[in-house]
C-alpha cells in the first residue's frame, strides 16, 4: 500500500477491524513513520437497467426510492419500511451476479413487496407500472388483490385450527 505522505510502497498493518461493509486497516509507513487508514470493500458492479423500449440506463437507487415513496404518499408506511424495500431489492439485484437487469423484473420485485406492505400503495404503483388501459383492467387488478388477501386469511384461519 502506497503511503499518502511519502508515496513509498512499504507499510505494515498495525490494526485491522471489520465494520458492516468494509475492513478498516490502520497502517504505518516503514519509510517515514506516518500512520494512515485504508478501507477494503467489495467492489459492486454497476447495474444497467434494460428499459421496455430496449434502452439501457444505469440503476438509480434514488429513482427507485422516489417511485416507491410516491406510491406510499399519505399512507401509514414508515420511511424505514420504504428504505428497507429499496435495500432489499438492491441487494437482491447484486446477488443475481448480472451486469444488466430487466426493469420489468425490478417492477415485479417492488410490487411483491408493496402487496404485503400496503394495498393502496400496491395499487398506486401497479397503476403506473402496468399502465392500465382502462378502469376495468384496474378493477380487475384490485379484485385479484382482494382474492389473494381472502385466500391468505383463509390459510391463516386453517393454520390456527391445527
Amino acid at each position: 500500500m502506497r503511503c499518502p505522505y511519502c508515496s513509498k510502497e512499504d507499510s505494515k498493518v498495525i490494526d485491522t477491524r471489520e465494520s458492516e461493509d468494509a475492513i478498516r486497516r490502520r497502517r504505518e509507513c516503514l519509510d517515514c513513520g506516518h500512520r494512515f487508514t485504508t478501507y477494503e470493500r467489495v467492489a459492486q458492479t454497476s447495474l444497467m437497467m434494460i428499459k421496455q423500449d430496449g434502452r439501457r440506463e444505469a440503476f438509480d437507487r434514488q429513482k427507485l426510492l422516489s417511485g416507491i415513496t410516491r406510491a406510499c404518499a399519505k399512507r401509514p408506511v414508515p420511511m424505514q419500511a420504504i428504505e428497507a424495500i429499496v435495500d432489499d431489492i438492491e441487494a437482491q439485484l447484486h446477488t443475481l451476479g448480472r451486469s444488466e437487469v430487466d426493469s420489468q423484473r425490478v417492477g415485479q420485485m417492488v410490487m411483491e413487496r408493496l402487496r404485503t406492505l400496503d394495498d393502496v400503495a400496491y395499487v398506486r404503483f401497479a397503476s403506473v407500472y402496468r399502465r392500465f388501459a382502462d378502469l376495468e383492467s384496474l378493477q380487475a387488478e384490485i379484485q385479484r388483490l382482494r382474492d389473494r388477501k381472502e385466500r391468505e386469511q383463509e390459510a391463516k384461519a386453517q393454520l390456527k385450527l391445527m
